[in-house]
C-alpha cells in the first residue's frame, strides 16, 4: 500500500507582538541618554583658574567670529530652552535680554567669547544685562591645567 506523502508548507512569520515594547525602550534609552546642547558655537575660551558649573536653563549670548560682519564678530543667543539663532546686532540682542528679565530676572546668563574679542564688547553686554536687572553673570571660559602653568 502507499501512502501519499502530503506536502506541508510553512509560511514564514515574524513575532511582532514585542515589536511596540522595543521600540519604545529603545526610545526611551536614547532620550536619556542624550545630551542636548544650547550652543554648538566653537570658540577659543580664555583659560582661568577657576572652574564653576553652569546652571542648567542658563540662557546663553555667544560671541564668535564672522569675518564678513563691519565689527568682525556676531552674536548668537539662548534664553536656555531652545538653541541658539544669530541675533542681528546689539539692540536686538538687548531686546532679547529684556523679554527674559520681564519673566525672571534671577535666570542666569552665560557669555561666551573668544579670548580675543576686544573687551568692550563683553562690558557692552554685561552693562546690558546690569540695567535688565540680571542677578547672575557668568563669563565662560575653559579650566587652566597645571601643564598650562
Amino acid at each position: 500500500m502507499a501512502f501519499k506523502h502530503k506536502e506541508r508548507t510553512l509560511d514564514a512569520m515574524i513575532p511582532t507582538a514585542s515589536m511596540a515594547d522595543i521600540a519604545f525602550l529603545l526610545i526611551i534609552f536614547f532620550m536619556v541618554t542624550m545630551k542636548f546642547h544650547l550652543d554648538r558655537t566653537q570658540v577659543e575660551l580664555p583659560k582661568s583658574q577657576f572652574r564653576t558649573e553652569v546652571p542648567a536653563g542658563s540662557a546663553y549670548i555667544v560671541i564668535y567670529e564672522a569675518p564678513e560682519t563691519v565689527t568682525g564678530y556676531g552674536l548668537k543667543f539662548s534664553d536656555g530652552e531652545k538653541s541658539s539663532r544669530p541675533v542681528g546686532d546689539v539692540s536686538s540682542m538687548e531686546s532679547e535680554i529684556n523679554f527674559i528679565a520681564a519673566v525672571d530676572q534671577t535666570t542666569p546668563f552665560v557669555i561666551k567669547a573668544p579670548g580675543g574679542v576686544p573687551y568692550r564688547m563683553i562690558d557692552e553686554m554685561i552693562e546690558i544685562l546690569r540695567r535688565a536687572g540680571i542677578e547672575e553673570i557668568i563669563l565662560l571660559t575653559e579650566q587652566r591645567t597645571v601643564a598650562d602653568a
